[in-house]
């Protein structure tokens, strides 16, 4: 019976002489994607045969890369229907599923093609670029095994054999491949790059299987024979085989290496490890063989930089001092960056400190003697001054760095430097609009720079400017973009989505914060997609150790800071819509300012001439024959972000978001909370605890799991029922492990801020913990204000967090909060009254239209990559 279900009708499947002989031209006209030709043939097939399922597949493809989806998804339906054994109407389909991104679906419409025509090459080659793409090694090996089988007189279907045992973990199989394969090729010329490529790859699949010395003597011969022209990897791999053979050769190598490129680290660490010296347990040997090379190398800047790492007392001092003045000589900007890490030494921190001060005092011009009549440079002291007041920035003593700034920019008014730097001390002190103001006095000095441009609209931002922002934004990117942020998305700047969407979440417009982390999860999207073209471009060009390379680096692509941050503040929105379902409706007006509503009815409007662009150009009586191609094209139908904001199931979504991060950021303790406050909420009470278990293991002081343990056991009091075993009995006990039944929760709760008094977080969390715990509100509030006590370390971030939980407690002394917050942090201008910070604001917008005159040259060339724009993210915070 089933046969019979899936037999083809002979009327189906036969054709005419001349008709056979259309639908092979048709075949041949979608190849060379003569689209309109291609349709032509198709309904002259159907007009004679119109159940002909393969036709009315080729058609409907054909119409999809015309534009026309839905008339040609639904054309291949009906073609599948008409004719399921065939493998032609199978492969349409997977062609289709792949460019919707539908992998999984893809694989199977592929596989089933194969079942009837199962040595078809290019349907082999699609599937194992489908099961590479989804991590299927072992499918892998077979589809590339049948491939070699049929041709093996192509040589990338021997190495893509190869990649395939590799892949799979089936190490000792690849090199075995490999080896035939080599014993094929013969008259191979000199400075062969891909074979040159191979036998790379070879050494390094012998170097895995810890077989070094056949690895060495593969290299050694090879590189003699001119066979790899890479010397670099030569020399990097032969350094590494010797050390891990112990030969008394590797020092020499080593040294090579470090001759050939004194500027890199690896280097130094490759030969201090061959020499059995650990940095951390060997400091003064290590120091040694730092100062010979220091020595030898004398322009060398790394032995000198990880000699500041070694050393230590007197010994530090001897070397700091010689090293801050030649970069200050040379007027390095980014020395203090360069020596920041030295800090977690409070020792080191006062050394560089006292050595700085010290070159600043005696490169101080002495106003009776003669211009520039000191032994140093005249910038010497300009940048350490710089240097100075990064440092004292760095350790927010920020009146210090200020008045170091206000001195360095007497000197040297024009030096763009200098107000970035009073930009990032003033952001620090919580003076959001001075920064942004001082960010756009350093853009001013250079109208041309995208660098300063980026930077000036990300402080904007900052300071709650969107619009300010977006207008700065767009004088670098393209003029016809309905809006400079629809472009800054398309080119995929990280930068620009994290700022923007946490400047909205700050203003309390959740729809529009949500809208941009979400677009940061579909940068990423986009980036795992990319990857699938170069499973066949790789291979075929033999770059396959990058190839490799880059497919590891694919597998923990979402261990990406961007990615990190922008996962847990959207998560935390869904969080925060699950505990209160009416945020959606009190953002229903999307929450936008008047020129945030023009830039989107602007947007729709483009969006709308775009549609009926597109419309007019699919229509039945287009001439074109241009090829859309198979992807589904990006329609924004939520450009305000209502429909995530108001999405059924927002505990589902933030879930989705976490999922990578439980193994690509298993040591961010940030992660394993949000999971934890997501889990607990869908009822996962087991993935919950083991939450908090793994955010225990991080970090058992953190403040907000000690809240979280506290919500955990409240919660497991009042489950209904109790937990189904096995889930029940192994949540109950990692929760008594985490906390002892035998405490009470208030008990806890006060031992913990005893043991962590003088720690603002440690009061906010305790708070938070008090409130749960039905602490009446004035004793909550008492102990909210005690973080303002002089002995409590407190600072402008946690101050707005205890600002906003007070806020929501609907706590009556919020005002008094933020007026003794004002008169705590002088130069801050976040706890202002909003009478006062409609001034601050009104001030800073006059200061930037005065200004507004100084603009780069309109013939300024659009950025066509996020590269300019994404400077900053290099700098973090910033």
């Amino acid at each position: 019976m089933s046969k019979k279900t899936v037999a083809p009708k002979e009327s189906n499947r036969y054709l005419s002489s001349k008709e056979s002989s259309l639908f092979k031209e048709l075949l041949s006209l979608y190849e060379a994607k003569q689209l309109k030709k291609g349709l032509k043939a198709a309904d002259q097939i159907l007009k004679k045969y119109p159940e002909h399922g393969e036709t009315l597949c080729m058609k409907g493809l054909v119409l999809v890369h015309m534009g026309r989806r839905e008339e040609g998804i639904e054309l291949v339906r009906k073609g599948i229907r008409m004719d399921l054994t065939s493998h032609i109407v199978w492969h349409v389909f997977g062609l289709i599923q792949k460019g919707e991104k539908k992998y999984e679906d893809a694989l199977k419409s592929y596989t089933q093609a194969l079942r009837f025509d199962k040595e078809n090459m290019n349907l082999l080659r699609d599937v194992a670029q489908l099961q590479t793409q989804l991590r299927l090694y072992d499918g892998l090996v077979e589809t590339r095994y049948m491939l070699l089988r049929l041709r093996p007189t192509a040589r990338q279907n021997w190495i893509a054999l190869a990649v395939a045992y590799h892949l799979s973990g089936n190490l000792a199989e690849a090199m075995k491949v490999l080896v035939e394969y080599e014993k094929t090729l013969k008259n191979v010329p000199h400075y062969d790059v891909e074979h040159s490529e191979t036998l790379l790859y070879h050494v390094r699949v012998l170097e895995e299987l810890e077989q070094y010395p056949e690895a060495l003597a593969l290299l050694d011969v090879t590189a003699k024979d001119r066979a790899i022209v890479d010397k670099t990897a030569i020399m990097e791999i032969r350094a590494r085989l010797l050390s891990k053979l112990r030969s008394a050769e590797a020092e020499h190598a080593w040294k090579v290496l470090i001759e050939h490129n004194p500027e890199c680290y690896d280097y130094y660490k490759g030969y201090m490890s061959n020499q059995g010296l650990n940095l951390d347990e060997n400091p003064s040997e290590a120091l040694v063989i730092l100062r010979e090379f220091s020595t030898q190398l004398p322009k060398a800047n790394v032995p000198r930089r990880l000699s500041l790492s070694l050393a230590s007392n007197e010994e530090f001092e001897a070397l700091a001092q010689p090293y801050l003045l030649s970069g200050l000589k040379k007027g390095i900007p980014s020395l203090f960056v360069d020596v920041k890490s030295l800090y977690v030494d409070p020792a080191k921190l006062r050394s560089l400190q006292d050595i700085a001060e010290s070159i600043r005092k005696d490169t101080t011009p002495d106003p009776s003697s003669a211009p520039f009549s000191i032994s140093t440079e005249p910038t010497t002291y300009l940048w350490s001054l710089y240097f100075l007041a990064q440092h004292y920035s760095y350790l927010s003593e920020y009146s210090k760095a200020m008045e170091l700034l206000d001195l360095a920019i007497a000197h040297t008014p024009t030096l763009p430097e200098l107000y970035t730097c009073r930009a990032r001390t003033l952001k620090r002190a919580g003076d959001f609009f001075g920064a942004s103001r001082a960010m756009e006095d350093a853009r001013l000095l250079d109208g041309q720079d995208r660098f300063l441009n980026t930077k000036s609209a990300k402080y904007r931002m900052r300071a709650g400017l969107i619009d300010e922002a977006s207008a700065l934004l767009g004088l670098f990117t393209k003029k016809d973009a309905p809006s400079p942020g629809a472009d800054l998305e398309e080119m995929q700047s990280l930068f620009y989505l994290l700022e923007e969407g946490d400047a909205h979440q700050r203003a309390g417009r959740l729809n529009l914060a949500l809208k941009k982390y979400t677009a940061v999860q579909r940068v990423f999207d986009d980036y795992e997609d990319d990857q699938y073209d170069f499973h066949g471009y790789s291979l075929r060009k033999f770059t396959i150790n990058v190839y490799l390379n880059m497919l590891d680096w694919e597998d923990h692509l979402r261990s990406h800071p961007s990615y990190i941050k922008a996962a847990l503040a959207g998560s935390r929105i869904y969080v925060d819509v699950f505990d209160d379902p009416k945020l959606p409706s009190n953002n229903v007006d999307g929450g936008g300012t008047d020129a945030e509503k023009k830039a989107k009815k602007k947007a729709k409007k483009a969006q709308k001439e775009k549609e009926d662009a597109a419309k007019k150009a699919t229509a039945p009586t287009t001439s074109t024959n241009e090829d859309k191609g198979l992807d589904v094209p990006y329609k924004d139908d939520d450009p305000d972000g209502m429909k995530l904001l108001s999405a059924p199931e927002p505990l589902t979504l933030a879930a989705k978001l976490l999922q990578p991060l439980t193994t690509l950021a298993p040591n961010n303790i940030d992660v394993w909370i949000s999971i934890y406050d997501v889990a607990i909420r869908r009822g996962k009470h087991l993935q919950a605890v083991q939450a908090l278990a793994r955010a225990r293991a991080l970090n058992p002081e953190h403040p907000e799991l000690h809240e979280r343990i506290i919500h955990a056991k409240l919660s497991a009091s009042t489950i209904p029922e109790p937990i189904p075993s096995p889930s029940g009995p192994v949540f109950a006990e990692t929760l008594n492990k985490i906390l002892p039944e035998d405490i009470s929760l208030a008990t806890f709760n006060s031992q913990y801020l005893q043991n962590h008094s003088t720690s603002a977080k440690a009061v906010l969390a305790a708070a938070q913990a008090s409130r749960m715990l039905g602490t009446p509100l004035q004793e909550v509030e008492d102990l909210i204000f005690t973080a303002l006590h002089d002995e409590v370390l407190l600072d402008i971030k946690t101050a707005l967090e205890i600002s906003g939980f007070l806020k929501k407690i609907k706590s009556l002394r919020v005002d008094e909060l933020h007026r003794a917050l004002d008169a705590k942090f002088i130069m801050s201008t976040a706890f202002k009254t909003p009478e006062e910070l409609v001034k601050i604001r009104e001030a800073v917008l006059t200061t930037n239209a005065s200004s507004s005159n100084d603009k780069p040259d309109n013939n300024t060339t659009p950025v066509e990559n996020e590269t300019e724009l994404g400077r900053v993210e290099a700098g973090g915070s910033a």
